[in-house]
């Protein structure tokens, strides 16, 4: 039975009065998680955490909580650190395997599956395990038929996915060039139709994104729908990938057929690596059919792609098959760097809306931020907050406005996520620049 808001509020008041009580913590930030309210969920966890940040059961139920909001990565990070000790909470491993399944990697979510079930058999979930191709309460028997087309289930409707971004370019800082590239392939097809048709180009084609994570670049591709009124189709590799021989290829037509019927549609890929690695480094050949099937998609070869604007994003473009950047296809490749000291104070500013901040030096801060992403930027205002809710807690007060310091020392404490990136990036610009591929990212390392 779930608790109704008395009982709730009751819990509460008992955290503010024994906040070192981590059990009590846990089991409120537990509720929380039961009830959907993912974003208190979200705090709780991670003020318990400050408290006791070795915690097994309290990571766990973080890691949950950014699963459940599509967090993935995140939700990754703290599953694997939770994987890497003895005693190792179900749930992990069970949240494991949904991660595993998210990536593609139903072999070895079946292996965390069964190992989550053995270790507590409460963890067991019907409708996932028929989604493993696992028999119906046997969890450690793999349907023998599970590879055969005729099992595979026929693609789920999408038409509630549609959406119509009410973002534009003007909401977008900085990132000109990257924009004026966008408008020359996508936008000014379909608001300057007749100067495309007297040189006989037809709207449609496909621009790849590529860059350090945390940058903007999905955001990028709802802003180009909010630009010319379009919908937005945005695609996770887990709505494609799937364990049924020729399942993905359907899934992925689906998803063509989708945007089509929707024209205009800004059709976006993200984590496209992951649907078109290189054909030389795989081993598996139904990979190999899903990379042919891409590839005829954007030919439109069978169906028009008028009026279908395709977008895709990726932080390893390295590893995408040389196939996709022959022309018609996504033959922009298109480097989106890290926010400017502009743009880093725009974002900080964003960031601090709704929250006590008096004074704040927006433009000292992006000077002492640079090469931070804008998920780094949004640590930094998090890790400042968490500071400020701790102290509130401790001297049982009021929480105090942010100040300038308040970020500074903050951002002191946050690592831009971008470096390690970029020392991959470098090699690959180095050794692997063949036509000039990274060109831009040359020229943002001063190569």
């Amino acid at each position: 039975m779930l608790p109704n808001d008395d009982s709730l509020q009751a819990l509460r008041e008992a955290v503010k009065l024994s906040p070192q009580s981590i059990p009590l913590r846990q089991h409120l930030a537990d509720v929380l998680l039961t009830l959907g309210r993912l974003e208190e969920a979200e705090k709780e966890y991670r003020g318990a955490l400050a408290v006791a940040p070795v915690n097994r059961g309290l990571k766990a139920g973080l890691a949950e909580t950014f699963f459940r909001q599509d967090k993935h990565s995140q939700a990754l990070v703290l599953v694997e650190d939770l994987l890497k000790n003895r005693d190792t909470p179900a749930r992990a491993y069970a949240l494991h395997a949904r991660l595993l399944v998210h990536a593609g990697e139903i072999d070895r979510a079946v292996r965390q599956y069964r190992e989550a079930v053995e270790l507590d058999p409460s963890v067991a979930d019907a409708a996932f395990e028929v989604r493993l191709g696992i028999a119906a309460g046997k969890s450690s028997d793999v349907v023998e038929g599970r590879r055969r087309q005729s099992y595979a289930p026929e693609p789920a409707a999408r038409t509630d996915r549609i959406e119509r971004p009410t973002l534009t370019f003007a909401d977008v800082g900085g990132m000109e060039a990257l924009k004026e590239q966008i408008r020359l392939k996508i936008i000014y097809p379909l608001t300057h139709p007749e100067l495309y048709r007297a040189y006989g180009k037809s709207p449609g084609g496909g621009i790849l994104l590529y860059g350090p994570p945390g940058c903007g670049k999905t955001h990028l591709a709802r802003a180009t729908a909010g630009e010319v009124n379009a919908g937005f189709l945005a695609v996770g590799i887990d709505e494609v990938l799937d364990m049924w021989v020729g399942q993905s290829e359907r899934n992925l037509h689906a998803l063509f057929e989708e945007a089509r019927a929707r024209r205009p549609c800004v059709l976006f890929f993200d984590e496209v690596d992951a649907l078109g690695a290189s054909r030389a480094d795989l081993r598996q050949g139904g990979a190999r059919q899903l990379i042919n099937q891409f590839l005829a998609e954007l030919d439109g070869i069978k169906h028009s792609n008028e009026g279908v604007l395709i977008l895709a994003a990726t932080n390893a473009p390295w590893h995408l098959d040389d196939a996709f950047r022959r022309p018609g296809r996504f033959d922009r490749i298109v480097f989106v760097p890290p926010p400017d000291a502009s743009a880093r104070a725009a974002i900080l500013r964003v960031h601090c809306q709704r929250k006590p901040a008096e004074g704040v030096d927006f433009d000292q801060l992006a000077k002492k931020t640079a090469d931070y992403s804008g998920a780094d930027l949004r640590s930094v205002i998090d890790v400042a907050v968490e500071k400020k809710l701790r102290e509130a807690i401790a001297a049982e007060a009021r929480p105090t406005a942010l100040t300038t310091k308040d970020l500074l020392t903050a951002a002191a404490g946050v690592r831009p996520s971008t470096r390690e990136w970029f020392a991959t990036a470098k090699n690959y610009y180095v050794f692997s620049n063949q036509g000039g591929l990274y060109d831009d990212l040359g020229k943002y390392l001063n190569l």
